[in-house]
């Protein structure tokens, strides 16, 4: 019996790790689409517009998004837990789902037409600009029937939507209008990728759950469904806010050129961090059903064999953009090549997050309200460090751009606050179980790829054509051997391997409706 049992939980555990692998790989493809198409975004606008209108848009555009993700209340990781505890025909929760998002977007998108200021606080509001406030409803709509969809295992459609049509309109959009309008042009290309993602969004959410038939909104039950999530939508605004109050606070403080220059340094460290975003949708879902099983010492293992994964990918490309920091920052335009210390700064910042960032999959739905505090007291001591590095680096007259790295500074030891509390935290509420993974030959990767790194940057200024063309992608291969050859053990290994047809995995939740 105790042989039977053990196999049981090994078979479970081998499941889940299984699970986990084959819905990080289908996301990772979406990673590396949306990287592709995203570049040629960032060389468009900086070459094309300039950092003071790069900086305008990224002030915008992080109001925007950060409306629209309060506006979802939680539902982007709830939806899953409210259709997976349900009697009533699926359909129907996810329209209730959208009615709630449409309406507080809708309050959300009114107040930034009526107070356009708060998405342009460093510059007039001219124009149209103020229009921009209704691609609010596009992003929060097109998140909900995006999560809707990832509930069904479908997340080629978010695949499609983020990495493919998103991207592209974008850097389409972006070169169009610039032969158009130099002041709108990026504004203009925002609002017709999101408009675009939303159709793309929309059209499988109808295929895959249809028009509700027979269904009718019930004000009880809608409000319901948005106070159950509260928790979960305030823990996406901290994260989100922990990772973008950095950029206001520039907005505030700097012109808009200076907040340009660091948009541009944000977007490129900010590459690594959507690998962590790659396994979102399949983590919440692992992890909910271990719980509903009590099987704490699963949890735990999801959690660090994640936490691994993303932290040993954030490494390799910390490691591979950071060294060649100039030349990436010159890429986009000789302007923002000021920006390589805050590209730096933020890649750390990005490596020593992900601890944290994967903690918080589980943490929402252990002690939600606890995770809550724990987030909005690190954001508040963020913003306080963040004010004081600055105000201190101008008293010391230091050169702009170093003051403006102070944010860069307080995001970085700020999330590495967060991780060590929430890891903390976690291990405790899963019995003492550990929730990270440590291994020395992790260091090694990363020591080995810098060294390759160094060669390549110390290369005569005739060779300079090499360093990102060759360099990068050297740096990238050494730490990838190192770290597979010495550090990957056979579940780590699974990310990178199919199973047969016959043995794939199921995924918890999935009901018939």
């Amino acid at each position: 019996m105790a042989t039977d049992a053990s196999a049981s939980v090994e078979n479970g555990s081998s499941e889940d790790i299984a699970t986990l692998a084959k819905g990080g790989r289908t996301n990772i493809l979406g990673f590396v689409l949306r990287l592709a198409a995203r570049l040629p975004f960032l060389f468009i606008a900086g070459r094309a517009y300039g950092p003071e209108i790069v900086g305008r848009f990224a002030i915008a555009v992080l109001v925007i998004e950060l409306f629209a993700l309060i506006a979802t209340l939680g539902l982007k990781r709830g939806l899953a837990q409210a259709l997976a505890h349900t009697d009533r025909p699926h359909a129907h929760v996810v329209w209730d789902a959208m009615v709630v998002a449409l309406l507080a977007s809708i309050a959300a998108s009114a107040l930034l037409w009526f107070v356009p200021q708060i998405m342009f606080p460093n510059s007039t509001v001219q124009g149209l600009e103020r229009y921009v406030a209704l691609v609010v409803i596009a992003v929060a709509w097109s998140d909900v029937s995006l999560a809707a969809l990832a509930y069904r295992h479908n997340i080629k459609a978010s695949v499609t939507a983020r990495a493919i049509i998103e991207p592209w309109t974008i850097s389409i959009a972006a070169w169009v209008f610039s032969y158009i309008s130099s002041r709108d042009g990026l504004i203009l290309s925002y609002v017709v990728a999101m408009a675009a993602a939303l159709i793309a969004s929309l059209i499988p959410f109808l295929r895959e759950y249809g028009l509700p038939r027979g269904w009718v909104p019930h004000p009880e039950r809608i409000s319901a469904l948005a106070r159950r999530n509260m928790p979960l939508a305030g823990a996406d605004a901290i994260e989100w806010g922990t990772r973008n109050v950095d950029r206001f606070i520039l907005g505030v403080l700097f012109v808009p050129e200076v907040v340009g220059v660091y948009y541009m340094a944000q977007q490129v460290s900010s590459i690594p961090q959507r690998l962590k975003s790659s396994f979102d949708p399949i983590l919440g879902p692992v992890v909910t059903k271990s719980l509903r099983e009590n099987d704490k010492a699963a949890v735990a293992r999801q959690v660090r064999q994640v936490g691994f994964w993303i932290i040993a990918a954030q490494a390799g490309l910390m490691v591979t953009f950071g060294v060649m920091a100039p030349g990436v920052m010159g890429l986009i335009g000789p302007e923002f090549v000021t920006g390589a210390a805050a590209l730096c700064i933020l890649l750390v910042a990005e490596m020593l997050a992900s601890t944290g960032s994967v903690c918080e999959a589980a943490l929402v739905y252990i002690c939600r309200h606890r995770n809550l505090v724990i987030s909005v007291l690190v954001l508040a001591f963020q913003i306080a460090l963040s004010f004081a590095l600055v105000f201190v680096a101008r008293n010391m007259g230091l050169p702009l751009m170093w003051q403006a790295a102070g944010p860069a500074v307080a995001l970085a030891f700020s999330l590495t606050v967060a991780s060590a509390i929430k890891a903390g935290l976690l291990s405790r509420m899963l019995d003492g179980a550990s929730v990270v993974s440590l291994r020395w030959s992790f260091l090694l990767a990363i020591v080995a790829a810098t060294l390759v790194g160094l060669a390549f940057y110390r290369l005569p200024p005739q060779f300079e054509w090499a360093r990102l063309s060759v360099g990068m992608p050297a740096i990238l291969v050494t730490f990838l051997f190192v770290i597979v050859r010495f550090a990957f053990g056979p579940e780590d290994k699974a990310l990178f391997q199919k199973l047969p047809k016959n043995t794939q995995p199921t995924l918890p939740f999935e009901e018939k409706v």
